[in-house]
């Protein structure tokens, strides 16, 4: 079930066995500094590398919606059978939180299939098209890698946890194999 949330009922996370995903208090209270400050390079790298050349400007607005959408979706797609999604917003972050618990593999997927798929693919495919579709490939792989900016921190992170992690929540249990 998806609900709109401001904030997500608490957890039910047993503390003795889950410890929060980032151990670092001074990195989990400045994680937000990271985020926006990754959100605002590549937005100036948007403007500085042209990616926004070619693109009419009646378009770019429904553009941004559709890539963010289709970027939610993604990540939707990952966790929807697997337990309820909880869905708010802070500041200009949008936050899907769940209450299921992850394997590393899942959640390592749930944070970069949008990524991958709204930014990588964009970006190789713009070495096989020189036509009209050009300008709105680099315009999409920009918008989402700023979409993106808090998944891009998380997705290398989470691959820093030892096999076998399990997420849940913003907390993670380490030693634990999944079945």
């Amino acid at each position: 079930m998806i609900y709109w949330v401001k904030t997500p009922p608490p957890a039910d996370i047993d503390y003795n066995e889950y410890k929060p995903f980032f151990r670092n208090d001074w990195f989990r209270n400045h994680y937000m500094f990271f985020a926006y400050w990754l959100m605002a390079v590549l937005a100036v790298l948007l403007f500085v590398t042209g990616g926004m050349k070619g693109v009419s400007w009646f378009l770019r607005i429904p553009v941004f919606v559709l890539v963010f959408l289709a970027h939610e979706l993604l990540h939707i797609l990952v966790i929807y059978r697997i337990g309820d999604i909880y869905l708010s917003h802070s500041g200009l972050f949008f936050w899907m939180n769940t209450n299921a618990e992850m394997s590393k593999g899942r959640f390592w997927l749930f944070m970069t299939l949008p990524l991958l798929t709204l930014t990588l693919v964009p970006a190789a495919l713009l070495l096989l098209n020189t036509g009209a579709l050009r300008p709105y490939l680099l315009y999409i792989a920009w918008s989402n890698a700023i979409i993106a900016s808090s998944d891009i921190i998380n997705s290398p992170l989470i691959l820093l946890k030892p096999n076998g992690s399990v997420f849940c929540r913003g907390f993670c249990k380490t030693g634990m194999k999944r079945s």
